[in-house]
């Protein structure tokens, strides 16, 4: 009987309470506050319990979740596809963007701005299936290669963000992706690589088409964008989408800013993160000159709106779910 009462007080228990949820990270203010944040909102004897249909978390993917630099990994992936489309047809290079895009010129990409980036993007993303795009980035994870770390992109997931989606899901939380990157794009990888099933990604989306004449209806990705989900965009994607305000949310740029004072705003208890990107041995410095991963409100107002700022030099034992 007593063998029996201590397995189910066992299988009660927090796992979180027999090992430590999240391993990859040293010890630190930042992982304190942060479980202590989770195990009070899960306590149903502490006043700052939340049940779990109001435990709702979201994440930006780039820059937070995996690496962003030295471009988008999409971005990546829209140049070796338009690069390969043209192999197969070069007349698809219309313009000298293209042409430039299709040999790799992000310097070009950069001096076109806006309009050269959404050339790319609709040269190499429009005109195609959802499915097809999808089984195209799919192949591409398969295959490429980051050039600086020789990983494949997939792999360079952050293993202590791993932990802690991981560790808010034991805990009763919903965990979401609320990123500034393509919706199509993101749900090819995001449930093998975070757990994060596609219904609970939201994304930058391009306008799109249905059509059923031949029979087979089809849901084809057309030029332009339908909404961008960065910025202010963020929180009113969640409202729009989730219909709950989060109580935690993570980031690592200004274009995060506005979901993390959303999301920290509300009543009750709030938890807003910046990963700020301290690590140029084994990852990248980057915060405030950096035109990908800006950093600057976060780091001059978040202190004082309670958010914890995650150091990644400091705070983390290691770095990316590949190659360690």
């Amino acid at each position: 009987m007593k063998a029996a009462l201590l397995a189910a007080v066992v299988l009660m228990t927090p796992l979180s309470l027999f090992a430590d949820p999240l391993p990859s990270w040293n010890q630190s203010a930042s992982k304190e506050r942060i479980i202590t944040f989770v195990e009070n909102v899960t306590d149903p004897n502490n006043a700052a319990y939340v049940t779990p249909d109001e435990r709702i978390a979201v994440f930006d993917n780039d820059g937070t979740l995996w690496a962003e630099q030295p471009v988008y990994f999409q971005l990546t992936f829209a140049l070796d596809r338009l690069a390969e489309m043209a192999k197969a047809d070069p007349s698809i290079l219309t313009t000298p963007t293209l042409e430039a895009a299709s040999k790799g010129d992000l310097q070009a990409i950069a001096e076109g701005g806006h309009d050269a980036l959404i050339e790319v993007l609709n040269a190499s993303h429009a005109g195609t299936s959802v499915e097809d795009f999808q089984t195209s980035v799919a192949d591409w994870l398969e295959t490429a290669r980051h050039p600086d770390t020789g990983l494949p992109y997939n792999q360079m997931t952050y293993q202590p963000m791993v932990e802690l989606l991981r560790y808010l899901r034991d805990e009763g939380f919903r965990t979401y992706i609320v990123s500034g990157g393509g919706l199509h794009f993101m749900r090819v990888f995001a449930e093998d690589a975070y757990g994060i099933p596609p219904e609970q990604i939201l994304g930058t989306y391009a306008d799109t088409t249905y059509d059923s004449s031949n029979g087979t209806p089809v849901i084809t990705k057309a030029p332009g964008i339908a909404f961008v989900d960065d910025k202010e965009g963020k929180p009113i994607n969640i409202e729009r989408t989730i219909g709950r305000r989060p109580i935690l949310a993570a980031g690592n740029s200004d274009g995060d800013f506005a979901m993390l004072e959303w999301t920290t705003a509300g009543d009750g208890p709030r938890l807003g993160v910046l990963i700020h990107h301290t690590d140029a041995e084994r990852e990248w410095a980057y915060d405030r000159e950096s035109p990908i991963g800006k950093l600057v409100d976060g780091l001059d107002k978040g202190p004082d709106m309670g958010w914890v700022i995650v150091d990644m030099a400091r705070d983390w034992d290691r770095i990316y779910t590949g190659g360690e």
